[in-house]
């Protein structure tokens, strides 16, 4: 085992944390993108609402450190531009 001393372990223990933190931020980010890239297609009444949605998890996924400022910037815009 590699990881011998205590701050290595500890290390390893925020790391398993921060990742299960990171997966969840990510999934919900990637799920709330379908439905709303769905809504766009559908020509749903609330694809304003979902959008919304969207741009609201994007700042708070780059506000966390989970993607990059400027990744959650060009996303929002890209995705803006669909309906």
């Amino acid at each position: 085992m590699a990881n011998k001393s205590n701050s290595a372990k500890k290390r390893v223990r925020q790391d398993v944390k921060r990742r299960l933190r990171n997966k969840s931020v990510l999934t919900g980010l990637k799920t709330k993108l379908k439905l709303y890239k769905d809504s766009v297609e559908s020509g749903s009444d609330n694809k304003d609402e979902l959008l919304r949605k969207v741009v609201s998890a994007y700042h708070k996924a780059a506000s966390k450190g989970v993607i990059h400022k400027k990744n959650a910037s060009r996303n929002i815009s890209r995705i803006s531009k669909l309906s």
